[in-house]
């Protein structure tokens, strides 16, 4: 099991002048850094593959949707750019190495609503269509897109693993598949090892193993222990990264609901949470 940790531990937007946090997460022993793409523009990746490359550290991509990045969205121009912005996250993610690209791509964090079943229907139909073109070209660089389903505060489109699954086996593309974020899990599965086991190895591209309040993995209520077996049950073979948030900017705070501290400090929860981590899997 490969262990990692994301950007977001320690800030929000990630960019070049963040690169030092490539040598900080190497050094408490992690294998991979997540690189949450906040803004494209303000990253150099040939920087980044150099040091990570010298650290011997690998890299993941994730996404960060916003109202303008939405491939469901009412407007087709946000619709585009969400597409776009999609694409470019998987040539990139390509670029640096990572075998995925995740996040919750359907939609926009923090788009939560009581709408018509016949505008539910048109936007899933949107996002559907979507997903079969960004599959495709997902398969020409050789990456897994993966569809990670967010709680009902989150998003009012794919709470639950049922739901993923619906939209990911109606794209049915071998380039889309699952993320699965325990966080999210916990608040909208009935039994996280059953849905882990649902998904199964052929359609679980990466886990982000969050605790119940986001905080330090090991120090909430999460059954681990039932995690931990469902993912060697069907042979996972995958990433597991904490991705919460220390320094959130006033957006993302705003659309992932982070009030208040999760943590003493973000080093103590990524060195912490490591230590539980390596512990569970050994």
């Amino acid at each position: 099991m490969l262990f990692g940790a994301s950007t977001f531990i320690w800030v929000s937007p990630f960019s070049t002048a963040n690169i030092d946090l490539l040598t900080k997460v190497k050094n408490m022993g992690y294998d991979i850094i997540e690189i949450a793409v906040e803004d494209t523009s303000i990253i150099d990746w040939r920087s980044m593959k150099t040091v990570a490359r010298d650290l011997d550290l690998k890299i993941t991509i994730s996404g960060a949707f916003g109202e303008e990045r939405d491939i469901s969205s009412t407007n087709p121009q946000f619709r585009q750019l969400g597409k776009q912005y999609i694409v470019d996250c998987i040539k990139i993610a390509a670029d640096v190495e990572s075998p995925v690209f995740g996040g919750p791509v359907y939609s926009a964090v923090g788009k939560t609503r009581l709408v018509s079943e016949e505008q539910k229907k048109q936007e899933r139909a949107w996002c559907v269509e979507t997903l079969a073109e960004v599959g495709k070209i997902a398969s020409d660089y050789g990456v897994v897109v993966g569809l990670e389903p967010l709680n009902r505060f989150e998003t009012d489109m794919v709470n639950t693993v049922d739901q993923a699954l619906s939209i990911v086996n109606e794209v049915s593309s071998p380039n889309l598949k699952i993320v699965l974020d325990t966080f999210h899990s916990n608040i909208e599965e009935k039994d996280i090892p059953a849905s882990i086991r649902k998904i199964g190895k052929e359609l679980l591209c990466h886990v982000q193993g969050n605790e119940s309040d986001r905080g330090t993995p090991g120090t909430g209520h999460l059954e681990w222990q039932g995690i931990k077996e469902a993912l060697t049950d069907i042979g996972y073979e995958g990433a597991v990264v904490i991705e919460t948030f220390g320094q959130p900017s006033k957006e993302l705070a705003r659309a992932a609901c982070i009030w208040r501290p999760l943590a003493n400090s973000a080093d103590e929860l990524a060195s912490e949470g490591l230590l539980f981590y390596k512990s569970l899997f050994s």
